[in-house]
């Protein structure tokens, strides 16, 4: 509820980026700025700028074109050009945020923090929590310490901000040396429990071993990291336990606090503001800290987002190789690659990092899901084994590690090793529908225990009943015990749920053809025909086989193939029923 009151709080001051069409008043004008806009809409912000750059020179008395340059540079991260362009939209309308806030990042980089401190007094630049803890850095910039805690704690009356607000009053206090009242901040002693993000934490232990307490810090790490993993935190834990010297310093200068103040912003309202709002503030703090790393991964996270790779690539390359989170920027990097179509450099990123951090397991993982995608299974068999080898006692989240893992052990015809980590997966997450699925639908392939597999599938459709390819596998499981009139409502849903699959319009047919609606089936046949994919390797989308049975019928097929016919899995099945009668 209170996240809920923040981002509403903090949504009320997001602002729209569009700008109406300028009367223009020269010629020539029309073409650049048509073309500024297309790029501006693609998210082409190279482009953009150097578009709205020309027209600038034309004319820089529009409001609306000096606006959308400023939004351009902004997004690459210029914020001296973008600063000035903010000057001249304020002089031109002063009520426009957006400037007002673009103009102060420009002047508090710049040194002039007397400026940004004037903008801050005079109204809202960037909303109510921004602006708050940006005056407690300006004051602290301008040496009035006494002056920003008052600004913090003004924050701080509103309940929303309350943590944030008294957060950053004790990042403020440990930059200045008083660690002890930090540490009563954080520790909730003055204030009551704060919700700490990764910096807060982090700061914490620092403060701790500044405090000549080294034991509480790495109890309190240790403690913090049962909750979820973090490079920072990990690291920090190491250097604490071989007795090595640890210094404070997360915040360092107030243009470093006012950085976490961007990028905290931008985090919070990731997903629920626009790309462009939050790109700008993680913009903001990488020129206020180019060091800041969750910024870094935060703005190539966003550019990826709009399919601005190469700017995503060159935010990364600002992560230092020594840097905890080095591996996860690398990561990022072979993610963007893979979406620039260009897998196999994304795969040679991902083993050059395995060779530099082959003790964490996350690299292995990545590198196999990504030769997966690649089709290339038996590299990615091989990464999967290298991360299953740093498990040292499988907990429930390392289901999905033993799934993919079997997966590419069942794509490269290793099926003993492939049921083995399907078992195990579901040992770790007994229900889990997409093991379930996968491990019963290959059991009905491979002509294994067709009665566990169907019980493996109706657990997994009751878990996932609007998931087309487990109800696929459902309806085929029963075609293939011979259940023909049962097969038909769960394919015809499978269709329904995935209607270009044509490997479900393929099975649906066998049924139709099983039940006696010849014409239906070889109607999906053909449909399925349509919709196979000739790039798709991996598909089990056979089109020969669709081509042979409408030529000579699926019966005739089944018998070329030396398959039991249909009236012998009928007869089969209905053995069954009687038996489990009697």
């Amino acid at each position: 509820m209170r996240l809920h009151i923040l981002k509403s709080a903090l949504l009320a001051s997001t602002f729209a980026f569009a700008t109406p069409a300028p009367s223009f008043a020269q010629d020539g004008i029309a073409g650049p700025y048509l073309a500024a806009r297309l790029a501006g809409f693609a998210s082409d912000y190279a482009a953009a700028a150097e578009y709205y750059g020309q027209l600038l020179q034309r004319d820089p008395s529009q409001v609306e074109i000096l606006d959308a340059a400023m939004i351009s540079f902004a997004m690459l991260g210029d914020f001296e050009r973008a600063g000035d362009a903010a000057a001249r939209v304020i002089s031109l309308e002063p009520d426009m945020q957006i400037a007002q806030m673009v103009r102060l990042v420009r002047d508090v980089s710049q040194g002039n923090t007397a400026a940004a401190k004037d903008a801050l007094m005079e109204g809202v630049v960037g909303g109510p929590l921004l602006d708050g803890l940006l005056l407690g850095w300006v004051e602290l910039a301008e040496g009035n310490m006494s002056e920003a805690v008052t600004a913090f704690e003004a924050l701080s009356e509103n309940r929303a901000f309350r943590s944030f607000a008294y957060i950053h009053k004790a990042l403020a206090l440990a930059m200045v040396g008083d660690f002890e009242s930090a540490e009563a901040i954080l520790s909730g002693e003055t204030y009551g429990e704060l919700s700490l993000n990764i910096t807060a934490f982090e700061a914490y232990a620092q403060i701790l071993v500044q405090l000549d307490r080294p034991d509480d810090a790495a109890a309190f790490l240790a403690q913090t990291l049962q909750r979820g993993s973090s490079p920072e935190l990990e690291a920090l834990l190491t250097r604490i336990k071989n007795g090595d010297a640890v210094s404070y310093d997360i915040i360092r200068t107030p243009l470093e606090g006012m950085s976490e103040a961007f990028a905290t912003l931008a985090a919070v309202v990731n997903g629920e503001a626009s790309h462009t709002y939050t790109l700008l503030h993680s913009r903001a703090a990488l020129v206020l800290n180019p060091t800041n790393v969750d910024a870094i991964l935060l703005t190539a996270d966003l550019l990826e987002e709009q399919e601005q790779y190469a700017l995503a690539g060159a935010v990364l390359d600002a992560v230092p190789i020594d840097h905890p989170s080095f591996y996860l920027a690398e990561i990022s990097r072979a993610g963007l690659l893979y979406s620039d179509n260009r897998g196999d450099t994304a795969a040679e990123v991902l083993k050059s990092l395995a060779r530099t951090h082959g003790d964490i397991q996350q690299v292995h993982t990545a590198l196999g899901d990504t030769l997966r995608r690649l089709e290339r299974h038996r590299e990615a068999a091989d990464a999967y084994e290298a991360a299953v080898a740093l498990v040292q006692e499988p907990t429930p989240r390392d289901w999905f590690l033993y799934y993919v893992r079997g997966i590419a052990y069942e794509r490269t015809d290793r099926w003993p090793l492939a049921e083995a980590d399907f078992r195990k997966a579901l040992e770790l997450n007994p229900e889990q529908p997409h093991v379930l699925n996968y491990l019963g639908y290959s059991m009905i392939e491979k002509q294994g225990d067709l009665v566990e597999a169907l019980d493996m599938i109706e657990k997994a459709v009751a878990a996932r009943p609007d998931d087309g390819y487990i109800t696929d596998s459902l309806g085929w499981v029963f075609y293939r015990l011979g259940r023909f009139d049962e097969a038909v409502a769960p394919m015809e849903r499978a269709v329904a749920l995935e209607p270009l699959d044509p490997v479900i319009n393929d099975h649906l047919g066998d049924v139709f053809w099983a039940v006696g609606r010849k014409r239906e089936a070889e109607f999906q046949w053909r449909r399925a025909l349509s919709n196979v994919d000739p790039n798709d390797t991996d598909s089990e989308a056979d089109p020969d086989r669709m081509r042979r049975k409408l030529e000579i019928g699926l019966d005739r097929v089944l018998k070329e193939e030396g398959a039991p016919s249909l009236a012998e899995k009928a007869a089969a099945a209905e053995a069954t029923r009687k038996a489990a009668q009697d």
